[in-house]
């Protein structure tokens, strides 16, 4: 299987002296992506896009700089390195109910007075939580009733449950809105689209009844298979995930897009031997999460895969040939890398700073 939509020279480019197993970022195409993505949902200020899919400071201030106002993120260390780089709408899509946690995002809230911080909860007994620490902070900080709409993971049943919840957090005079994840959500496009129709119908229903009460609020989500279904009547913002790297599998599933890939794990073929060829970016350099024969494209068929080693079936590499492999999901790779090795729009290459795997965050003055 050919690697999709990867332009060949662009290993060719590399100077030899670049280090492998590396990140290698190619900026032209997250724009390029920016923009298709855009159009699909109706416009760049509908898009909060997760940032646990690149974790990196010089690409929120891209984004900031094309028309995006705000953002998702997993982790505390991902909400800081937002509000670092200079953006003032983040919401923290980890309904948790760690008190030290909390208690650490409601403190960024002093240190980034002009933010607007939103959590998530889905049980009473989170809500009791964040009350508390809550209890005459910032009105900066405001929280959205995390939804369950048949994933399973996290979130409230999207029933009376949810109303209750929600009027609770009303009371405290911090509902910001739902938030609606849908990553279960597959098929082709009518059957996505019907159950699209199905949650925003079922999320109608428990707008209608905040209504009646009085509270008018919004709603976020949607994912990759679903941002562009939902109309922005039902929610204005969508979370659309991999699209600023894209990666092997949202191209082929998601090619309508016509998304580029943009992130690609450089590799160097270090032994060949009996039609196959040894790489030097193993498990703890792509895709770890994914089965070990769908872990990317571009070298061929995944015989064998440790730690720092891959064996792929391909009698035509020789030693030395570098190749650039597109992972089969980015948001798990770019988290092995502390930097990348990005081609900027005038062509240079050079080294940016991520937080790779980073889960902690700098200390805050006092």
């Amino acid at each position: 299987m050919t690697t999709p939509n990867v332009i060949s020279p662009i290993a060719a480019d590399l100077a030899p002296a670049v280090a492998t197993p590396c990140f290698v970022v190619a900026e032209d195409r997250i724009l390029h992506n920016l923009a298709v993505t855009a159009k699909a949902c109706g416009g760049v200020e509908r898009l909060m896009p997760h940032v646990k899919t690149h974790r990196a400071p010089w690409l929120i201030r891209l984004l900031l700089a094309h028309g995006v106002g705000a953002f998702k993120a997993s982790t505390l260390a991902e909400v800081e390195m937002v509000l670092a780089a200079g953006a003032t709408r983040v919401t923290w899509a980890f309904p948790t109910v760690n008190p030290q946690n909390i208690g650490r995002f409601v403190e960024l809230a002093r240190f980034f007075p002009n933010a607007e911080l939103t959590g998530l909860v889905d049980s009473r007994h989170g809500l009791d939580v964040w009350a508390a620490l809550l209890d005459g902070t910032s009105r900066s900080v405001n929280l959205r009733v995390d939804l369950d709409p048949g994933m399973g993971r996290t979130g409230i049943p999207m029933d009376d449950s949810a109303l209750e919840l929600a009027r609770a957090v009303a009371g405290l005079g911090r509902l910001a809105g739902w938030h609606l994840y849908d990553g279960h959500i597959r098929g082709d496009a009518e059957e996505r689209r019907e159950k699209v129709h199905q949650l925003a119908a079922a999320l109608d229903t428990l707008q209608s009844g905040l209504r009646r009460d009085g509270i008018e609020v919004d709603a976020v989500g949607g994912c990759s298979y679903t941002f562009d279904l939902w109309p922005r009547s039902a929610m204005p913002y969508v979370s659309p995930g991999t699209w600023v790297y894209s990666n092997a599998q949202h191209l082929r599933e998601l090619a309508h897009h016509v998304w580029l890939a943009a992130g690609f794990v450089l590799t160097t073929v270090i032994s060949t031997r009996n039609g196959t060829a040894t790489l030097d970016a193993g498990s703890k350099a792509i895709s770890p999460d994914k089965p070990q024969t769908q872990r990317f494209q571009g070298a061929g068929e995944i015989v064998m895969m440790n730690e720092e080693h891959t064996v792929v079936r391909n009698d035509t590499l020789n030693v030395g040939d570098r190749l650039l492999l597109v992972p089969e999901h980015t948001c798990t790779t770019a988290y092995l890398y502390s930097n990348a090795l990005v081609r900027a729009l005038d062509g240079r290459w050079e080294y940016r700073d991520q937080l790779g795997s980073e889960r902690t965050v700098i200390p805050l003055p006092r």
